[in-house]
Formats: C-alpha cells, sequence, structure tokens
C-alpha cells in the first residue's frame, strides 16, 4: 500500500529505462486504485502490469472486492495470489487461494502464487512440509497446461520487510522443495518449465546470489522496488 496514482505513475517513469531488457520479465504490481493510470504508462514498454489480489467472482455482493474480468478489461495481466500479507491480515487461507488461482486462469490472468512460512514454523523445522500443503492445495484441480504458465513466490514471511534475507542456500532449498513438488503433481518436464521466485527483503547487494541458484528464477521485490536500485536488481547481471 505504496504512492497515490499520480506518484505510482512518476515512479514508473523513472524506472521505465531502468528495466529496459529483453533479459527479465518485468511485472510492477500496483495498488487497485493506480491500475489504470499504471497500465497506460507503461504502454510501448516491457513492463506488464499486475494487481495485488482478486476476488474468485465475476460479480455480486461482495463489497470492496476486485473482479478478474474488471482487471482483463482494463489491460492488467497478471496477480499477485494469497501474499502472506494477505493471508495475516485479511484470514486468506489456502483454500481461498485455490479458488482465485482457478478463476485467475479462466479469465487469462497470470498468477503469482506466493508461499511461505512462520519465523515458529522455521525454527520447528515445519517448513518444507508446510510449503508443501501450501503448493498442493493452491494447484488443486489446476490443469497441467495452466500450471505451466504460473509463478510461485516462495516468501518467508520472517524476512518480509524486515531487512532479513534468507540465505541463498535457504531459500534456494525451499524453491527446489518447490519444484519437487509440482513434479509430483505433474512431472519433470512442468517442474522445469514453472518459473519460481524469491521474495523477502531483495535488494540489489543480494539479487546477483540468490539468483544465480539453480531454482530460483526471478523476485518478487517489494520495498526496493519503489528506488531506482530495483533497476539494478532486474539487471543484476
Amino acid at each position: 500500500m505504496n504512492k497515490t496514482p499520480s506518484e505510482a505513475v512518476q515512479l514508473i517513469n523513472e524506472l521505465k529505462p531502468l528495466v529496459a531488457t529483453e533479459e527479465a520479465d518485468v511485472v510492477f504490481c500496483v495498488p487497485a486504485i493506480s491500475l489504470i493510470p499504471a497500465v497506460e504508462a507503461v504502454k510501448g514498454t516491457n513492463i506488464k502490469i499486475g494487481a495485488q489480489n482478486m476476488y474468485y467472482e465475476e460479480n455480486g455482493a461482495y463489497t470492496g472486492e476486485i473482479a478478474p474480468n474488471m482487471l482483463t478489461e482494463i489491460g492488467v495481466e497478471y496477480v499477485i495470489i494469497g501474499h502472506s500479507e494477505r493471508r495475516e491480515y485479511f484470514a486468506e487461507t489456502d483454500e481461498t487461494v485455490n479458488k482465485k488461482v482457478l478463476k485467475a486462469f479462466e479469465h487469462g490472468l497470470t498468477p503469482i502464487i506466493c508461499c511461505g512460512e512462520s519465523l515458529t514454523q522455521r525454527e520447528q523445522g515445519i517448513t518444507i512440509d508446510f510449503v508443501r500443503q501450501q503448493i498442493k492445495i493452491a494447484f488443486l484441480n489446476v490443469t497441467k497446461e495452466d500450471a505451466i504458465k504460473s509463478v510461485i513466490a516462495y516468501e518467508p514471511i520472517w524476512a518480509i520487510g524486515t531487512g532479513k534475507v534468507a540465505t541463498s542456500q535457504q531459500a534456494e532449498e525451499v524453491c527446489k522443495a518447490i519444484r519437487d513438488c509440482i513434479a509430483e503433481i505433474y512431472d519433470e518436464a512442468t517442474a522445469e518449465i514453472i518459473r519460481i521466485q524469491y521474495g523477502g527483503s531483495v535488494s540489489a547487494s543480494s539479487a546477483n546470489e540468490l539468483f544465480s541458484q539453480a531454482n530460483i528464477d526471478g523476485g518478487l521485490v517489494g520495498g526496493a522496488s519503489l528506488k531506482a536500485d530495483f533497476g539494478k536488481i532486474v539487471n543484476y547481471k
């Protein structure tokens, strides 16, 4: 929840030349009120626009929610689903995440499906089991053809906005477990294709080591996306 619509456009205009590359897919996920001006601001660039959330119905008495067809009509192509903050503060569950994932695919949106453990869960040694559960339920009834289009973002809750970053080894271990889980649900080919990102205090200084890991295909970037340093993350090589 950062930037007014005019401030969002100003930031996008600042970042456009810094992220202009064919080496990476770049998606800005902005607050709902800024989606329309953001879509306009990125026209003619390599940048796509994503929403931070959506509901799993097209219409109805769901005051305050945004439907998937509302997003697609204005040119939104991605949507973050199940972010840890949505789960923590707004009571999202694995089951509602699954409903949203299915609805996103139904409308041609690319879901960025978030998963990740708390500090307590990590300290108790149940990280892998917990994340595997999140993934298995998120992909319930998702076809292989849709699954390969999705993005999975592993975001250890204890590393979000805290300045703490999972070591590259910790991040790689969980991202590999996620890929193995996808292989179990579908097959090795699907697991190889699917894009798995790391999110959690990603910065220009940590990007190279994180993204050089075999099973980390990019980043879900929070605070660092609000400043020019985001360009360094996109062009980390």
